[in-house]
């Protein structure tokens, strides 16, 4: 079937099927959230390869993170071959609000995709660094992390960065690139800034993998900067109590003491989407195509 053929509408099975017990969200809930957020959220899906996190029974249920694409989807569905180990798996792209539309319709409530986009699966056009608090109650130390990260990046290494909330109780940090370099080089790069960040704060950050040697860090992961390695998407829904949404920032807000991730929801955050003239916090991401070489000798000089 051709692009153009694409169905505009999407019938959802069993659409009051409530997939949040305690908030009352059902399918068809979550499949008019996902048509409201389509047009910024799709600028980042298109072209990167998705993994499902599907859950049949709602959350009462166990999910299913599912990254090929079932036979029985439809045709219409754009499915890529993905390289790995031993073979490769068929996964989809989300390119239509048909899709996120048929996807709600799978109970697929958190979507994930690649740091990478077609044709260069294999070199990030992101990378990205993971703020993981220890605990849900150090939002506050995270906010800050987040905001020093930031200075390292665009003051010392003059690299635009932007961030989201992950859904959860951290951040997330995303720094736009060229698809000039492989992922080996760009992981190698962020854990060079990590290190340099955790030793000016070392009571306060670290860059331990082990969680046992973290104690009440707040953790520098830069792991996901690995081919076929996933990050949640941007105004994907989360697969938790009060259905939070991982939500592009400004840093401004970010430096505001009342920031707290859950501020964005499912019903929050269409409005604030609608408020946002010029298409939000990240609009401007797209502009931004930056390359590695020039912040690495900088950062020899900051470490």
């Amino acid at each position: 079937m051709s692009k153009s053929a694409v169905p505009r509408h999407v019938e959802i099975s069993n659409p009051d099927k409530v997939l949040f017990p305690v908030d009352g969200i059902t399918k068809a809930d979550l499949a008019g959230y996902y048509e409201r957020v389509a047009e910024p959220m799709l600028d980042w899906l298109r072209d990167r390869p998705v993994a499902m996190a599907r859950y049949p029974d709602g959350l009462a249920g166990d999910g299913i993170l599912q990254k090929n694409v079932p036979g029985y989807f439809p045709d219409w569905i754009r499915r890529v071959d993905v390289g790995k180990s031993g073979g490769s798996v068929r996964q989809l792209l989300c390119d239509s609000p048909a899709t996120l539309t048929y996807l709600a319709g799978q109970a697929c409530i958190e979507i994930h995709t690649f740091l990478s986009r077609l044709p260069s699966l294999g070199q990030p056009d992101q990378l990205i660094f993971d703020l993981d608090p220890p605990d849900g109650s150090a939002f506050g130390q995270v906010r800050q992390a987040a905001l020093d990260l930031h200075a390292l990046l665009s003051d010392e290494l003059e690299l635009t960065a932007f961030v989201k909330t992950t859904g959860g109780n951290g951040l997330h940090v995303h720094v736009p690139l060229a698809a000039s370099e492989d992922f080996d080089q760009v992981r190698e790069f962020a854990r060079h800034v990590a290190d340099v960040l955790a030793a000016r704060s070392p009571g306060k950050l670290t860059t331990e993998q082990r969680k046992s040697s973290r104690g009440d860090r707040i953790y520098l992961d830069v792991m996901r900067n690995g081919y076929a390695q996933l990050a949640v998407a941007p105004f994907s829904v989360r697969a938790r109590e009060g259905a939070p949404v991982a939500t592009p920032l400004e840093w401004a807000e970010v430096a505001d003491s009342g920031l707290h991730p859950g501020l964005f929801t499912v019903s929050t955050v269409p409005h604030r989407i609608a408020g946002q003239y010029g298409g939000g916090p990240w609009a401007a991401m797209s502009r931004y195509r930056q390359k590695l070489g020039r912040a690495r000798q900088r950062l020899q000089r900051a470490a």
